[in-house]
């Protein structure tokens, strides 16, 4: 879930930044190292982070039906209680101490660090074998071209709106920018609002928005990065919030402020753009109210490059070093990653090709609509071009900081891009880097 992405493979070029020799001679690049008495099952462990949360497909009810199925393969997942960051700690310290699980789940952000930090393994050749199950987030598992595990879910940019409040108020779903900002602006009269401009969110929120306006952040020009956050993409996004802003027409509240969720209950917020996989909570605070079963979700409006959106968070399932059955690890992660209709009662926006079933939750409280279907539409839109760098998580808070002064007044939103295109490149060089000027 929170956080992901749709990236392609960042160029083969790119291989030469982050050192290959770390994985080279890793198994994991096509044989099988089960070995041993034939007859002994190979054991797997997978380290997790899904909710499991009251009527979900339990993820040891999954598995048990693999081990059941696959006697000679068995799995035993372990669910971390504790936050993303805290796995990835979690991950990282047990993996240098030779302790870690075969597979782990990694933020799409979070793929490049691990792989230049020598963390999973090349399994290039496995899991070109299963590409053909997954959607274009199949990409973000790559890092200079070599794979390290599969895709789980991905976190497309969509609009959540109040269908009710919208006929109410005489406006519909806008379908480019500057009838967003007119809706804004008629809603925001009657002290409603389709939008809220979130700080805590902006560097995986704005950098999608960016990915819709057919931007990109990063790339590799020869075997150096190039930064290019502050492109004429993201000034388009930058101008499209700051033009609201400026006319008061959209909210400032932190996503994960108790601001945000009042805001909902009381009827203020009435729309936002947001991720995808949030359609699994955001309107838990409505239930048993008159606004159950009033909202709807729909696409993004075109922000300059057609239907296209952006990835906004999700997370795959990679082989950590030290696996010493990543054949037989990456078997699993195809079958476990493939569960579509099980993994979709988890709030998954699932990254395995399918038709999902709306859970019977969603349903209720997006008033029958089947949302999966709108959630599929948007995985099909998602831009293909977007690439995180090693180190981006060092780039979110100095974003942040400047978006809660854009919020604020005393900062303009194209600040923030400003602020993310150094604190990138101060990244990159400060993990040994090379930056193209």
């Amino acid at each position: 879930m929170k956080k992901s992405r749709k990236i392609l493979a960042i160029t083969a070029a790119s291989a030469l930044v982050f050192g290959m020799g770390a994985c080279s001679g890793n198994p994991g690049t096509g044989s099988s190292s089960a070995g041993g008495d034939s007859k002994a099952p190979v054991e797997i462990t997978y380290l997790h982070r899904l909710p499991d949360g009251e009527g979900m497909v339990k993820v040891d009810d999954i598995v048990a039906r693999w081990n059941k199925e696959h006697p000679e393969i068995q799995v035993k997942a372990t669910k971390f209680d504790g936050n993303a960051q805290q796995m990835i700690q979690r991950l990282e310290t047990d993996v240098n101490a030779n302790n870690g699980p075969c597979l782990g789940q990694l933020g799409y952000n979070e793929v490049p660090e691990f792989y230049s930090k020598g963390l999973v393994l090349d399994v290039t050749t496995e899991a070109n074998k299963y590409k053909d199950k997954f959607s274009g987030a199949f990409g973000q598992m790559s890092t200079g071209g070599k794979i390290s595990g599969l895709p789980q879910d991905t976190g497309p940019l969509v609009y959540f709106y109040n269908e009710t409040e919208f006929k109410n108020l005489g406006i519909t779903v806008p379908k480019t920018l500057d009838e967003f900002k007119t809706a804004a602006a008629k809603a925001a009269v009657a002290g409603k609002y389709i939008a809220d401009f979130t700080p805590d969110e902006v560097a995986f929120w704005l950098s999608a928005q960016t990915a819709a306006a057919g931007g990109v952040w990063y790339g590799t020009s020869g075997d150096q990065w190039k930064v290019q956050v502050d492109s004429p993409a993201s000034q388009k996004v930058a101008t499209f919030w700051q033009d609201m802003i400026d006319a008061k027409s959209v909210l400032t509240l932190d996503r994960w402020g108790d601001a945000y969720g009042k805001a909902l209950t009381d009827g203020q917020l009435i729309g936002n753009i947001a991720a995808a996989w949030e359609f699994a909570f955001l309107l838990d605070p409505l239930n048993d109210t008159p606004a159950e079963g009033q909202w709807r979700v729909a696409q993004i409006p075109d922000f300059g490059a057609g239907a296209k959106t952006g990835p906004d968070g999700g997370s795959g399932v990679a082989v950590m070093k030290g696996c010493e059955h990543p054949v037989e690890a990456m078997q699993f992660n195809a079958w476990f990653n493939t569960q579509v209709d099980d993994l979709t009662t988890q709030g998954l926006v699932v990254a395995a090709l399918g038709n999902p079933k709306t859970p019977a939750k969603a349903l209720k409280q997006f008033g029958g609509q089947e949302i999966m279907k709108e959630l599929a539409t948007a995985n099909k839109n998602l831009s293909m071009d977007f690439a995180y760098i090693p180190g981006f998580s060092a780039v979110g808070p100095k974003a942040v900081e400047t978006a809660a002064e854009a919020a604020k007044g005393t900062a303009k939103v194209a600040d923030v891009f400003t602020t993310a295109q150094q604190a990138s490149i101060d990244a990159l060089k400060a993990a040994g880097l090379s930056v193209a000027q």
